[in-house]
């Protein structure tokens, strides 16, 4: 049996006109995905910065957005600034040390090796280690002639990709600056577009939903790490009275933890781990009771600061939040991860819209009767 299927040359053209289009946007914003990458940044921290900008808008004279959004940008610049001010030395005074200690590790390598030498020549494996050693020598000598002929790429390299952060994140601080100042206007005229009232206070109510789970994940984000940061401080400049580690090492280690307590899930434990590196350079016991110190704090924080202070802001299960962190991750690093929580949770919110209407509409149709009943009503 033959079934004969007939499509009109319209539909056939409509569709592999949506095709193309598809395939042409999905070119564009991969060519654009730095681009698209920045706006979204920007309009992100605009999300977080809107209340404060709002309130101190609000005391202004005149009310000015203007003027609240720049007292606002010079307060977070002003923190941002000081914060590098006081972190960024000691980290470099670290590297300093470790750089000078390296030739004592060498040196105790080198002791060890005689050791096992000796060890290896009573045990006829002496060739073996030779062999060994020779072949470990001659991988870091083309390691380091490798490194040497390709240093002046190395350097361009990282000189462009430093010149591309700076020109990407003066972007991102313009583009927060602006949309800040000219969020109400466009508020103005999203909403003014409407000619349904009732279709748009519900979409008005769903933006609001979605705002909230974004700064309430912000706010609770930052009130975790800030004593996630406090109490790494305060337990670094302890053990400092203890073992031999210079006092100076809280500030970067309060800077580390603040900063990757930011990306949910595992930020919290590379920062644990970072810190525990850097003190093991200074004291290895300093390091050992800093490692127990973070996992007892880990336990804590898992089970009371962090339900207590994010109840009720992103309501997402374990599974999805890690699935949205690998994803936000992978795609956009560390500021993906960063991000990717309250993405989900405003996708949760959509979600739950879409199917909330669903269910009433199925529930609608249960009853074509009175359907029937009201339609006549209408047209009568």
């Amino acid at each position: 049996m033959k079934v004969k299927i007939e499509i009109e040359t319209k539909t056939f053209v409509r569709f592999w006109l949506v095709v193309v289009a598809f395939v042409v946007v999905s070119a564009l914003v991969v060519s654009a995905l730095q681009a698209l990458i920045i706006i979204g940044t920007a309009f992100f921290l605009a999300l977080v910065l809107n209340g404060p900008v709002s309130r101190l808008a609000s005391i202004m004279p005149g009310k000015s957005r203007a003027a609240g959004t720049s007292i606002a940008y010079f307060l977070v610049l002003a923190f941002l600034g000081m914060f590098t001010f006081l972190v960024v030395p000691p980290v470099i005074e670290q590297s300093a040390r470790v750089a000078a200690s390296i030739p004592s590790f060498v040196d105790r390598a080198q002791e060890q090796w005689h050791g096992l030498s000796s060890l290896a020549s009573h045990y006829g494996l002496e060739g073996q280690m030779n062999q060994a050693y020779d072949t470990v020598r001659h991988n870091a000598a083309d390691w380091a002639t490798n490194w040497a002929s390709n240093v002046g790429a190395n350097i361009v390299s990282s000189v462009g990709s430093l010149l591309g952060f700076v020109v990407a994140a003066f972007l991102v601080i313009v583009l927060t600056f602006f949309m800040l100042i000219e969020a109400p206007r466009w508020q103005e005229i999203v909403w003014g577009a409407y000619n349904n009232e009732e279709k748009m206070q519900h979409h008005r109510d769903l933006v609001t939903k979605m705002h909230n789970v974004v700064t309430g994940f912000v706010t609770g984000q930052f009130v975790i790490a800030a004593l996630a940061a406090f109490f790494a401080a305060i337990t670094v400049f302890v053990l400092s009275l203890v073992f031999a580690v210079p006092s100076n090492l809280a500030l970067p280690a309060a800077a580390i933890v603040f900063i990757l307590t930011f990306i949910p899930m595992f930020g919290a434990t590379i920062a644990g781990v970072l810190i525990s590196v850097l003190l093991a350079f200074n004291d290895i016991g300093a390091a050992i009771t800093f490692a127990v110190y973070f996992v007892v704090y880990q336990q804590i924080e898992n089970n009371f600061i962090s339900p207590t202070v994010q109840s009720k802001t992103v309501e997402l299960s374990a599974l999805a939040i890690l699935a949205s962190v690998t994803i936000g991750v992978y795609l956009f690093g560390i500021a993906g991860g960063i991000i990717s929580i309250p993405i989900a949770g405003s996708i949760k919110v959509l979600l739950e819209d879409y199917a909330a209407h669903a269910k009433k509409r199925r529930k609608e149709s249960r009853h074509p009767f009175h359907k029937l009943i009201k339609k006549v009503q209408e047209e009568s």
